[in-house]
């Protein structure tokens, strides 16, 4: 929900997460939308069997967006953000390793 937060409700973001304040609001709406898109491109094409390579695809694109994240709270000194970061880097790219390698969709 953090992404809905972050694409359409720019002002509960800003209340809820501190380095919104310091963040341009396009860039807060860009890390959003794409929060979103990836979180769809994990689901849709597993329960759609349309275009399943995608998963892998998303998987890769939010570990990329989570690499990012944790640059950008280093720089800021954020550890709690950090962690919750690295995690979420590791769920995503044991994903996109389960689906090329290990249980291919296609």
């Amino acid at each position: 929900m953090a992404g809905v937060t972050k694409a359409f409700q720019y002002e509960r973001a800003k209340a809820s997460l501190p380095w919104v304040k310091d963040t341009p609001r396009g860039l807060v709406t860009f890390i959003g939308i794409s929060e979103l898109l990836g979180g769809l491109g994990l689901v849709l094409p597993a329960l759609t069997g349309i275009w399943p390579v995608l998963t892998p695809l998303a998987a890769l694109g939010l570990a990329l967006i989570m690499v990012l994240a944790i640059i950008f709270h280093a720089m800021r000194r954020e550890s709690q953000a950090i962690v919750f970061n690295v995690v979420l880097l590791v769920l995503a790219v044991f994903v996109a390793y389960g689906r090329f390698t290990l249980v291919p969709l296609s």
